[in-house]
């Protein structure tokens, strides 16, 4: 049944912390996969998820890293995973899978955000193969452990940079226009926004639901690509030891990482699945030009344009049309 894209007023919001989202919910013997679960939010949502008893699976370009990060953190596993790169993929799933574990929560944080025009080895634009396809294959591949789970939650990191733009079907990896970093960003972002929606709608009589997520804005590893001028626009500048300072609206990791939790964990969203979330609740749908740097624009959850951005999707992946699990190469 299609959940409302409207606010349940959950009583948290922009201020709440991951740990407050979660509510004092015991997660034993639940398993996690947290793409980029190391760094920035990812890490704050792994240290909560782990905290309250489940067991976690990172999934880390640098694994050495990855390890590094989160070594006093016990329940914690590092596997290598390149988005970026589809045989890092296979071998990832194929490693879980061969565990015959159940997966309960697969949680899509990692991410890549205004590089200069960077392709992949397939000539993939670099911010749509890596934020949008790369988990749309491993979810695809890690498909026979979410059914086992019964009742798993699949949470996908949007953005509110979704208000920059629709997806242009036709040209996503920008071999027919000039490339422009931002709109590349934004469409990466209604990408994941509009996997979520047809993901539910596919998953949910499996036990499978899906959620898409806008953490807010945050300073983290994110940022790299962006000069000081570009972080000024946003109101970004640095103390006199170059460290950057965020203005007023800005979140905390701890804050940032809060949706994904509540996503994963609360029992207000049972039942429920296939919507845009922020600020620890279902968001608001605002008009296409809004200038509200909150709430959801029509098209990334349009359902007609989350059905054509599957079916895109499996063509580029090589992909059989029809079902998650099943692809050709």
């Amino acid at each position: 049944m299609t959940t409302a894209q409207q606010p349940l007023h959950s009583g948290f919001g922009p201020q709440t912390t991951a740990q407050e989202a979660l509510a004092g919910r015991d997660l034993q013997g639940k398993l996690a996969i947290v793409t980029g679960g190391h760094g920035g939010i990812g890490l704050e949502t792994t240290r909560v998820l782990v905290g309250a008893g489940a067991k976690v699976i990172v999934g880390a370009r640098d694994v050495k890293k990855a390890q590094d990060a989160l070594s006093a953190m016990k329940g914690v596993e590092v596997l290598q995973l390149d988005l970026a790169d589809p045989r890092s993929i296979d071998r990832f799933a194929a490693e879980f899978l061969a565990s015959n574990r159940a997966l309960d929560l697969l949680i899509n944080n990692a991410g890549v955000a205004n590089p200069p025009e960077i392709r992949d080895a397939r000539g993939f634009d670099t911010q749509f193969a890596t934020n949008h396809l790369g988990h749309f294959q491993l979810t695809a591949r890690l498909w026979e452990a979410l059914l086992r789970s019964g009742h798993a939650r699949v949470i996908t990191l949007s953005s509110i940079g979704h208000m920059l733009g629709p997806i242009d079907m036709d040209d996503v990896n920008y071999t027919r226009r000039p490339y422009d970093k931002d709109l590349s960003y934004g469409a990466s972002k209604t990408a994941c926004s509009l996997f979520a929606v047809e993901l539910d709608k596919r998953g949910e009589a499996h036990g499978v639901r899906a959620f898409a997520v806008n953490p807010g804005a945050i300073l983290t590893g994110l940022t790299r690509h962006l000069s000081d001028e570009e972080l000024a626009a946003w109101g970004v500048r640095r103390d006199e030891n170059g460290a950057f300072i965020a203005p007023e609206g800005f979140k905390t990791p701890e804050q940032g990482a809060a949706t994904s939790v509540w996503c994963a964990t609360s029992p207000l969203l049972e039942g429920k699945g296939g919507v845009y979330c922020e600020n620890c609740d279902i968001a608001a749908i605002v008009p296409a030009d809004s200038k509200l740097l909150a709430g959801v624009r029509s098209w990334a959850i349009d359902p007609a344009a989350a059905e054509s951005l599957w079916n895109l999707s499996e063509d580029l992946l090589g992909m059989t049309h029809g079902a998650i699990p099943e692809f050709s190469r």
